[in-house]
């Protein structure tokens, strides 16, 4: 049994859970190292309390389970087998209560779980999963700094093809083309370029928009690399800007620093969100900030914690999360500027290392 299932059987113990049954891929990754996507199929690590795990594949995912997975129970189903008789079978005998992850958990999908298992409780257990996956270890870092590595070596690829006429999806295609060609998976989100007035769209969508002389250009875009994600956004000058434009880069780049700045384990995380927000409230920018600071960042490009105002939750060394201030002024232009960051027992490391001064391309 590994240290991850040994924590969550340690949590059963305390909450009277009899078993759990994991179906989220990435968490069946995260506590087995087998990852797939099983599409429609079943896909389930059974952890009773008082036995060993085991893991319920589909058949044609057998020999890469085999291959991957610490743990060594394995069972499949074919396309014609009902999965969760399958399960049935399995489960031990008495289990009363059950943990799920409910967040994930579809109302279908529960349903004909009870009916195989019936048990009289069933739990959550996404709390006890976000509080493991929250605290990132050194391998998870490393894997991280990858992701990171790679979306800046895609990052530089795509400004070098920028120019008057060029269009956004255009910039998106070669982006997404250079992932591929240096070692990513795929994207961990829909990539953004967004030209002239589409950048004061914080969630913009892009597309036949050309690049143009005198305006704002901004990229937001990550990776997925051995399981984990990366998440950047930088924002660029294509030729000479407005003055007010400059203004706007400069009060989101000491936002984005004052947040990192104010990073250091036992800081609140509303205590971040204020630090940049205040910056840009005092520079008269404030109904333009729209948005929370930052999101963590993991397995999942959005994951706990949210950076907001509100949330008094207190850092602590090995999270992960994003800054990432923003100014939208419609009919001007938007910038953002967002870096991944790490909690340290010292304080706090960027690990996204792209220059944040302004810059002009094309």
């Amino acid at each position: 049994m590994n240290n991850r299932i040994a924590q969550l059987v340690a949590y059963m113990d305390q909450h009277a859970i009899d078993a759990v049954l994991i179906t989220m891929p990435k968490h069946v990754y995260y506590l087995t190292g087998f990852a797939t996507d099983p599409h429609e199929r079943f896909l389930g690590l059974l952890i009773p309390r008082q036995a060993e795990p085991l893991l319920i594949v589909p058949a044609l995912d057998l020999e890469a389970a085999q291959a991957a997975s610490s743990v060594t129970s394995i069972h499949t189903h074919t396309d014609t087998d009902n999965p969760y008789e399958v399960l049935t079978k399995l489960m031990p005998a008495g289990v009363q209560s059950l943990g799920l992850e409910k967040g994930y958990m579809t109302v279908s999908r529960f349903e004909a779980i009870s009916r195989a298992v019936g048990a009289s409780v069933y739990a959550d257990i996404d709390g006890p999963l976000r509080e493991m996956r929250v605290i990132k270890t050194p391998d998870e870092v490393v894997r991280m700094k990858h992701a990171v590595r790679i979306i800046e070596d895609v990052l530089r690829a795509g400004i070098a093809q920028v120019k008057p006429g060029v269009s956004e999806i255009e910039l998106v295609a070669e982006l997404e083309y250079q992932m591929k060609k240096l070692g990513a998976s795929g994207p961990s989100f829909s990539t953004m370029v967004l030209a002239g007035e589409n950048s004061a769209l914080p969630h913009g969508v892009p597309g036949s928009r050309a690049v143009r002389e005198g305006e704002l250009l901004l990229f937001d875009l990550g990776v997925y690399a051995d399981g984990y994600a990366s998440d950047i956004t930088r924002t660029f000058a294509v030729g000479d800007i407005s003055e007010e434009q400059t203004k706007i880069y400069n009060t989101v780049l000491a936002a984005n620093l004052r947040g990192i700045e104010a990073t250091r384990p036992g800081a609140t995380l509303a205590s971040l969100d204020r630090a940049a927000r205040e910056h840009i409230e005092s520079a008269g920018y404030g109904p333009y900030f729209m948005h929370r600071l930052g999101h963590g960042l993991g397995m999942d490009v959005h994951e706990y914690p949210s950076v907001h105002g509100q949330n008094q939750d207190v850092l602590r060394s090995g999270m992960v999360f994003t800054i990432e201030p923003g100014i939208y002024v419609p009919g001007v232009g938007g910038v953002r500027i967002e870096d991944d960051v790490l909690v340290t027992e010292g304080g706090v490391e960027v690990l996204t290392a792209f220059p944040k001064e302004l810059t002009v391309i094309g």
